[in-house]
């Protein structure tokens, strides 16, 4: 990559964690003086294990005096809007979040504020200081609630699959409906954001974009039992600790896209952006699997016995089958494609030695 875009600023929110992380990396390789927020609340989330704080410290040795960081939380509006006053951000991108769907119905307020209020305390400062930047948002496909296990799927030996003549078989896109389901409390919030960041796309004209996540994965997840089913899974095999699925025999499907995949289909946006544009982003039918297919190869890569317990309870509005199509986005950006496959993404997590 050139660095074609210096004197450039993108503030990053949740900047040490999967998609920031990769995003200060991507934009700093091109030139972009990067500002981070982050103040560690996956480490409240999800405990010690969890904590973003080697991130950080390898995006301030990569990136040196490239990065700026501020260890705020986006709830603290007063804090926000003297970061967006003395700076003009000509890209924002917004990831810090609750990302778990159990944790949300422990702590809704915590929940609900960080998910939807900081979204909207941070929407309204890019509004007010920086109105020609752009503003991308990481949401996720719970936005869709439980309505994906409605579909006609059948089991088969290990996953769950849709019939080859149905219209969502590709995968399923932006026309599912996100009525009349059961969210969990974590997609409501997410709910909440997504759709304000639509609005200030629509409403106010301005250039917005919402990527509706899958499983989104890569070697710089903090893995943890609640959140980031591979990188949680490939760490319980390699410690050799025990790891639980939870209900649907292990057959649900995941669709998993490598970090470096979505921030480039940020890129992609940021250099020809729209007005408040939702995306199903995922691996698709490129990259995919099942927790026992996933089982089986990570075993196989790393010649170690999977330690497995079964809870014949599944998670409150978990998907037993959920593929991204990508086609629209695909058809706005048809330069974009994915560089990771499943089998590639597992073997680059299983390598990194982050356990």
């Amino acid at each position: 990559m050139e660095n074609s875009w210096c004197n450039k600023k993108v503030l990053i929110t949740g900047s040490a964690g999967l998609i920031g992380s990769e995003s200060a990396k991507f934009f700093g390789a091109l030139g972009f003086e990067i500002h981070g927020i982050d103040n560690d609340m996956r480490r409240y989330f999800f405990g010690k294990e969890a904590s973003t704080q080697w991130s950080l410290r390898n995006l301030k040795e990569q990136l040196k005096d490239k990065y700026r960081h501020y260890d705020i939380d986006i709830r603290n509006n007063k804090k926000l809007t003297e970061i967006f006053r003395r700076n003009k951000f000509d890209l924002i991108i917004h990831t810090a979040a609750q990302p778990s769907h159990d944790w949300a119905a422990k702590e809704p307020i915590t929940d609900f504020t960080i998910n939807a209020l900081g979204t909207l305390y941070l929407l309204e400062n890019f509004r007010k200081y920086c109105p020609g930047a752009v503003f991308i948002f990481t949401s996720t496909n719970k936005v869709y609630g439980d309505s994906p296990n409605k579909l006609p799927l059948i089991e088969l030996k290990t996953r769950f699959e849709l019939p080859k003549n149905h219209k969502y078989y590709k995968g399923i896109n932006e026309t599912m409906s996100i009525d009349n389901s059961k969210h969990s409390l974590f997609g409501a919030s997410k709910v909440a954001a997504d759709v304000m960041v639509q609005e200030y796309g629509k409403y106010f004209g301005l250039k917005t974009a919402i990527f509706r996540g899958g499983c989104l994965t890569g070697p710089s997840h903090s893995g943890a039992k609640l959140h980031g089913f591979l990188a949680f899974l490939i760490k319980c095999i390699v410690r050799g600790e025990k790891y639980t699925i939870f209900g649907y025999k292990g057959k649900q499907v995941r669709d998993n896209i490598h970090s470096y995949d979505l921030v480039n289909a940020f890129y992609h946006f940021y250099k020809k952006p729209r007005e408040g544009e939702a995306y199903n982003m995922g691996g698709s039918r490129h990259s995919n699997t099942s927790i026992l297919e996933a089982i089986e190869k990570i075993e196989q890569i790393l010649n170690k016995k999977a330690k497995i317990e079964y809870s014949d309870e599944n998670r409150s509005g978990d998907h037993l089958w959920y593929i991204s199509d990508v086609s629209k986005f695909k058809s706005h950006y048809p330069d974009w494609d994915f560089t990771y496959n499943n089998e590639m993404i597992i073997k680059e997590i299983c390598k990194s030695g982050h356990f």
